[in-house]
């Protein structure tokens, strides 16, 4: 995937992932994973940034596969901005779709 496309839509499916359950880190980036290709070193800056901006909440939770975990939970604010990026995405990718089908029609 283009590389800027994915960092456009980064933020809206992590709010999106924690929005149906706290999840920690590297959970995060497996679940992201399975709609884009990121790592660590991409997401973890990503829910720092976005926790300093109060979308999330963290707490820690005992592990039983070593030390806590620091769990990230959405707050209202962040599911304010997780439903704003939605709006955006959907007017963004239609206006688009809508272009591309056009070019076509004006081709053929």
């Amino acid at each position: 995937m283009n590389a800027q496309f994915k960092k456009g839509v980064l933020e809206l499916i992590v709010l999106e992932s924690v929005r149906g359950r706290d999840m920690y880190g590297y959970e995060l980036v497996e679940e992201v994973s399975k709609v884009v290709d990121v790592n660590e070193g991409t997401i973890y800056p990503l829910l720092k940034r976005m926790t300093n901006e109060h979308y999330f909440e963290t707490y820690l939770r005992e592990s039983t596969e070593g030390p806590p975990r620091k769990y990230y939970h959405i707050t209202a604010a962040g599911i304010l901005y997780r439903d704003t990026l939605e709006e955006e995405w959907n007017a963004f990718s239609r206006r688009v779709g809508e272009f591309l089908e056009e070019q076509k029609r004006g081709a053929g």
